[in-house]
């Protein structure tokens, strides 16, 4: 968690994603995040910009307690396949824990012109951890080496995606950790060598 930051601005980081994931990011108001952290309008301005800074800190909030998580999921596995599981079993418990930092980053984040930038550097976190993971997988001889590796990492963040995106979309009414075997699965017996 970040330093030097008061309960109250985690507070109204957590009540804008709830506010930004039931309207939107543009409907959503300053009202209604002061509303619902139980502040005054002008108290948000103490931390914040603006909504835009509103919804850039929350982004880098979530991604670096997400990204911490990952990390030590990842290197709790001793194999790629392990590793690979752990990371998207990961990622799926992430967003399965908190539905609105799903909702945000699957259907607001993506059509924000202004974070775009900060969208390509998390994809670019993830896509260098499984870098690594596809990479040892190679050297394993678990994973075929005539892949080309930014083909088959864009392909399992495409899936992993599409798995949340499908999720939220449903309304979040299964399971979405049970997906992380399955999908890692379908990949696996689709690369593995003979």
């Amino acid at each position: 968690m970040q330093k030097n930051k008061s309960e109250k601005y985690f507070n109204i980081l957590n009540s804008a994603g709830a506010v930004f994931a039931k309207y939107g990011f543009y409907k959503a108001t300053i009202s209604q995040i002061a509303s619902r952290a139980g502040v005054a309008d002008g108290t948000l301005y103490l931390y914040f910009k603006n909504k835009d800074d509103i919804l850039y800190q929350y982004i880098s909030y979530k991604t670096s307690i997400v990204f911490d998580k990952m990390n030590d999921a990842v290197a709790a596995g001793k194999t790629a396949e392990e590793k690979l599981r752990n990371l998207i079993r990961c990622h799926l418990q992430e967003f399965q824990n908190d539905r609105h930092m799903a909702v945000i980053f699957q259907s607001e984040a993506r059509y924000l012109r202004d974070i775009q930038s900060q969208i390509k550097d998390i994809s670019k976190m993830y896509l260098d951890l499984l870098s690594d993971i596809i990479e040892q997988g190679q050297i394993e001889g678990s994973i075929r080496q005539d892949l080309f590796v930014g083909l088959v990492k864009r392909f399992i963040l495409g899936a992993v995606e599409g798995v949340i995106s499908t999720w939220v979309s449903a309304g979040s009414r299964y399971d979405l950790v049970a997906m992380a075997d399955p999908l890692v699965d379908l990949y696996l017996n689709g690369v593995k060598e003979e």
